[in-house]
């Protein structure tokens, strides 16, 4: 892509944006990237710290998590090992390519986060919009870690737990509502309360490892199957057309890891949209094999009655898979924090945006306003996950939102890119990429609407 001739929107005056409104959400900065201030880097070279090889394994630690365990339900909904893959092969064109817009579109605004991106490029009205997708994506992305916590809590105890199941009612204490709520106010709660969250980068390593282990797990349980598991219906279409795109919400949560590429890609030590694009091209190609290992094997496993959560599936006294369990028990207990200090992060620049008080001034009432956002989002998010027990509700509603980071606000920022260079005439190339723009835009509107429609109206009114 050529580089803008003529300057992009920065327009935030009609908002009485202030210099400092930018830091006033701490950037929403992925814990595991080193960057350098705005400050900083308008008198440097702006180089940051990360080499290639790191960027692409901090793109591939954003995009894979918990999100793999709903591959190969999403293999059953469209239709077969062939449609799985095929889709996830036309998306991951459109999910690269997203990840190159926001990249160009970062050094062409001088932005370094992606709602600051989208504000300076699109405007106002996109800009808030995408805050508030990002709040509500993440609140909905905590929700479905507590849900996972209590799948995962349940097999466990049911694996320790040697009374038959016809003795009577379970304890108290091994009472799903019980274990989630224990668990998250224990363990959830106190690591969410913190200002800062740079202390869980190497949580986060940690957890990245256990997601390479279920899916080493499920791949081998495939290969080398139990010898008590019975044969099963493997689907080789989909039951209707419309069935397919069902499927497209688990691999938009799954591959979404664009709200924090734009971090990333300015904590590079050549942050050049060449050297980004066979960064993020190598790192989706990873995860592509992460995420089809683990949905073609759990879906060839259990066929059509594989579960939403693939590791319901199998027994629960099966150890290995007790270990990926706990596992991914980990890798949620690190990752909810995280999720909640973006959506926080994100309501506290709307929040002093408006008000127009400087982060200076507001000191004081910054901490007693953090306490009562952590436990006001904390107590909701619990709330809504123990009386929605099925992950697969969930996703299908933070998919749609997921598709607008990935093909919507892109496409939004690469029109307008273009549209405000200044050129005498049009080339070719100029046409290409607003038209991909305008396709990338129709498209995410598409799976935005088509799954929220089919989230509210089929599976949240089940």
């Amino acid at each position: 892509m050529a580089q803008a001739a003529g300057s992009i929107n920065t327009d935030y005056r009609d908002w009485e944006w202030s210099a400092d409104a930018g830091e006033r959400a701490r950037l929403l900065q992925s814990p595991s990237v080193e960057a350098v201030p705005k400050s900083e880097e308008s008198q440097g070279n702006g180089a940051g710290a990360t080499s290639a090889l790191g960027a692409v394994f901090i793109v591939v630690n954003a995009a894979l998590g918990a999100g793999l365990l709903n591959f190969p339900a999403a293999f059953n909904m469209a239709g077969g090992v062939a449609a799985g893959i095929a889709l996830q092969m036309c998306m991951l064109i459109f999910i690269i390519g997203g990840l190159v817009i926001l990249a160009y579109c970062s050094q062409a605004s001088n932005e370094r986060t992606y709602q600051e991106v989208v504000w300076a490029v699109c405007g106002k009205v996109p800009g808030v919009l995408c805050e508030v997708a990002i709040a509500v994506y993440t609140f909905g992305t905590c929700i479905a870690f507590l849900i996972i916590i209590g799948d995962q809590e349940d097999k466990i105890i049911a694996a320790l737990v040697t009374e038959p199941e016809e003795a009577g009612s379970s304890h108290w204490y091994t009472d799903r509502k019980f274990t989630i709520s224990i668990t998250a106010f224990l363990l959830i709660l106190p690591l969410s309360i913190p200002k800062e969250i740079g202390f869980q980068k190497y949580a986060s390593s940690l957890s990245v490892i256990g997601t390479w282990y279920v899916t080493a797990v499920i791949i081998i349980k495939y290969i080398w199957p139990d010898k008590e598991l019975v044969p099963v219906e493997i689907p080789t279409s989909p039951s209707t057309w419309m069935a397919v795109f069902n499927a497209m919400p688990t691999i938009c949560f799954g591959f979404q890891c664009h709200v924090s590429s734009v971090p990333v890609f300015n904590s590079m030590k050549q942050p050049e949209v060449k050297t980004w694009g066979a960064v993020v091209t190598a790192a989706m190609v990873i995860a592509l094999f992460v995420y089809t290992g683990t949905g073609v094997c759990g879906f060839l496993t259990f066929g059509a009655s594989v579960d939403q959560d693939v590791l319901l599936s199998y027994p629960s006294n099966d150890i290995p898979v007790a270990l990926a369990r706990a596992f991914i028990i980990l890798c949620v207990l690190t990752s909810y924090p995280i999720l909640h200090f973006c959506g926080r992060a994100v309501l506290e620049g709307l929040w002093l945006r408006y008000t127009g008080v400087t982060v200076e001034e507001d000191v004081v009432r910054e901490r007693r306003r953090r306490l009562l956002q952590t436990i006001s989002w904390f107590l909701l998010t619990l709330l809504l996950a123990l009386f929605i027990p099925d992950i697969g509700k969930v996703i299908s509603v933070i998919g749609g939102l997921a598709a607008c980071f990935i093909f919507v606000f892109p496409g939004l920022c690469l029109i307008q890119a273009k549209l405000s260079e200044i050129q005498e005439t049009r080339a070719v190339s100029w046409w290409a990429q607003v038209s991909y723009g305008v396709f990338m835009v129709t498209l995410g509107a598409f799976i935005f609407g088509q799954t929220t429609a089919n989230a509210i109206f089929v599976d949240l009114a089940a």
